[in-house]
């Protein structure tokens, strides 16, 4: 008879904190609600993570590895069966961008928690939050940005890097979702077309980041 693995103490400590972050800010999260939550007492956290900042990033990085691992495994792919040759931009901004949302709709990930986690870390000013995430994806992007170099060799490299500043910044929009949109300004949509739904997103995001990483150069003065 196959034996069923239960989960860790550390492992419920993480997705009960991680549930608690993406539903409230890790800021309005204290140790008492993710104790309780997780039927832990502080010693255990205390034991397995030393503090709640170290809790923090211990949250971020299981759900960062998981994506970044997978990044690279599929630029890896394209660009061996490229066989040297430079990858379509359409390939790279697909493998960095889609890779996120389709985790991101993949219960196994925790996809009911993966975005809105993100959503809120993404724009967190701490610094132990940047630093993270800078250790986290320097590899990472430092592997895009020179597959982006290669497939556009006509676009200032400057350019190449302003323009994917810009697809952070219209993906960090697009995974907190439209409700602030529609309260701001009273836009009405169609419920059929389920706004929250990362599998339907990503067609329309994926055009809409390619339509400006295609766009013509700017008249720099």
């Amino acid at each position: 008879m196959q034996e069923i693995s239960q989960p860790t103490t550390r492992d419920a400590i993480l997705d009960t904190a991680e549930a608690l972050f993406a539903q409230q800010g890790h800021d309005a999260t204290s140790m008492r609600q993710i104790t309780s939550a997780a039927g832990v007492n502080l010693a255990s956290v205390n034991y397995h993570f030393g503090s709640k900042e170290s809790l923090v990033q211990a949250v971020l990085k299981r759900r960062l590895a998981v994506l970044n691992r997978e990044r690279l495994r599929l630029l890896d792919e394209l660009e061996a069966q490229a066989e040297g040759r430079p990858l379509k931009p359409s390939q790279i901004v697909d493998a960095f961008f889609g890779t996120l949302l389709r985790l991101a709709a993949d219960p196994a990930q925790a996809g009911s928690t993966f975005l809105p986690l993100l959503e809120r870390t993404m724009t967190d000013p701490s610094d132990f939050i940047r630093a993270l995430f800078a250790e986290e994806y320097a590899d990472v992007l430092e592997r895009y940005r020179n597959a982006l170099f290669a497939a556009l060799p006509d676009v200032p490299r400057a350019e190449i890097m302003w323009r994917f500043q810009f697809m952070l910044g219209a993906t960090s929009y697009a995974i907190i979702g439209t409700d602030l949109l529609r309260s701001v300004t009273g836009w009405t949509i169609d419920e059929a077309e389920q706004p929250n739904n990362p599998e339907l997103l990503l067609p329309r995001l994926m055009s809409f980041l390619l339509g400006g990483l295609r766009s013509p150069l700017p008249q720099v003065p």
